[in-house]
């Protein structure tokens, strides 16, 4: 069983959905944690941007490691330090300890994702591998309608301490199932180097190819429409248009729902279409998406109701885009795909970060900053595509079937 494709890609989904658990979950919990910690509500963002910031960081530490010595060894080493990282979070008293903490939970946990995406490569063919990555998506999905909503449940039965208890033993879970339920098939690979001028070259490389560079900078620019989403939408509905907690998370929940469906539509796309072409298509509707929110935003005062349709179809189509962009920026790659996947979580995270940055520092309000972002990563995903086609098409080919 633990060699079924369904099987493996759930398993590795577990793994890939620690990184958001550990950003959604404790979120209800900003108020109590102020309050104990002696700062204002608002200083608890910091925790959530010095987490992305060693995130983003572990990305392109891990992928030479995995390379190196193997997958499970580094992913061990990483979970070992989330642990103990998020049981220094559950314990600190100061919210200097708490950053501090969260940072280097960051560096440990950014060893799930990495790993998970690599290990997706060692063990799914390089055709089905779009498919594969719709269903890490999936699982991936479930965690923003869930984690609040949990996260909620413990502060009111328990401390905002339980939520840190809580999310060490999800990653101990994770690294049983590494342990026990993921084969072991890729070989260390002791040429390669750990040394910073190497590793450099190997990134390098990695972007030197054609492939991978323009769907992982396309793709990147797409998915950049999730964080400025996340970043920008408790301005839009909680202050713009007077919407409670409970309401903001269903309308998440929604939205979340959107990029479910995608992943779900692109399964049933790709049995007749070609993954390149999806990739096309769904950015194409992306885009005239990102220009009509921004065009609407601009003419008329929009309403909550049309704000939320507007943003389910351009998260319904990152819900699309992302799968196969990984799969297509993957593809070439039967050596060094631990650091090439690392460089593409890296960029798809640095990407997001400073889109979704743009949006707080846009002097703008309403549902605006976050159209006009939108647009603006999405038009340039599809511009950036669009100009290096002939390129693109002469690595992978141009597959019309269907």
């Amino acid at each position: 069983m633990r060699r079924h494709p369904t099987f493996l890609i759930i398993v590795l989904g577990f793994l890939n959905a620690l990184t958001p658990f550990t950003i959604d979950l404790y979120l209800p919990a900003f108020p109590q944690i102020a309050a104990d910690l002696g700062v204002a509500v608002s200083r608890m963002s910091l925790s959530v941007s010095v987490y992305f910031i060693g995130f983003a960081l572990g990305q392109v530490i891990y992928g030479p490691l995995l390379d190196r010595f193997g997958r499970q060894r580094p992913i061990y080493g990483g979970l070992a330090i989330y642990v103990l990282a998020t049981l220094g979070c559950m314990t600190t008293t100061s919210f200097e300890g708490l950053l501090i903490y969260r940072f280097i939970s960051a560096l440990g946990g950014s060893a799930a994702s990495v790993g998970a995406i690599a290990l997706v490569r060692d063990h799914i063919p390089a055709e089905k591998a779009a498919r594969a990555f719709a269903t890490l998506m999936l699982v991936l999905s479930v965690s923003p309608l869930l984690a609040p909503s949990i996260g909620s449940l413990i502060t009111t039965v328990a401390s905002w301490r339980a939520i840190f208890a809580v999310l060490a033993a999800l990653a101990i879970a994770d690294l049983a199932l590494v342990m026990f339920a993921v084969p072991r098939t890729y070989s260390p690979d002791p040429t390669v180097s750990l040394r910073l001028t190497p590793i450099l070259r190997t990134f390098r490389d990695a972007l030197a190819q054609p492939q991978f560079r323009t769907y992982t900078l396309a793709g990147s620019l797409s998915f950049a429409g999730l964080f400025v989403f996340v970043s920008g939408s408790p301005a839009v509905f909680m202050d713009g248009f007077g919407v409670g907690p409970g309401g903001f998370g269903a309308i998440f929940a929604i939205l979340a729902g959107g990029m479910i469906l995608g992943g779900q539509l692109n399964h049933l796309l790709l049995k007749h279409f070609s993954s390149e072409l999806v990739f096309r298509r769904a950015l194409s509707v992306q885009v005239i998406g990102g220009i009509a929110f921004l065009a609407l935003s601009m003419t008329f005062d929009l309403g909550k109701w049309a704000t939320v349709v507007l943003l389910f179809v351009f998260l319904h189509c990152a819900g699309i885009t992302y799968p196969n962009a990984a799969a297509l920026a993957l593809k070439p790659f039967t050596k060094n795909i631990g650091s090439a996947s690392s460089l593409l979580g890296f960029l798809q995270l640095g990407m997001g970060a400073l889109a979704a940055a743009l949006v707080g520092v846009l002097d703008l309000t309403g549902p605006l900053p976050m159209a006009f972002v939108m647009a603006i990563c999405s038009t340039a995903g599809w511009i950036l595509l669009n100009s290096t086609r002939r390129s693109s098409s002469e690595e992978v080919g141009e597959q019309t079937s269907g």
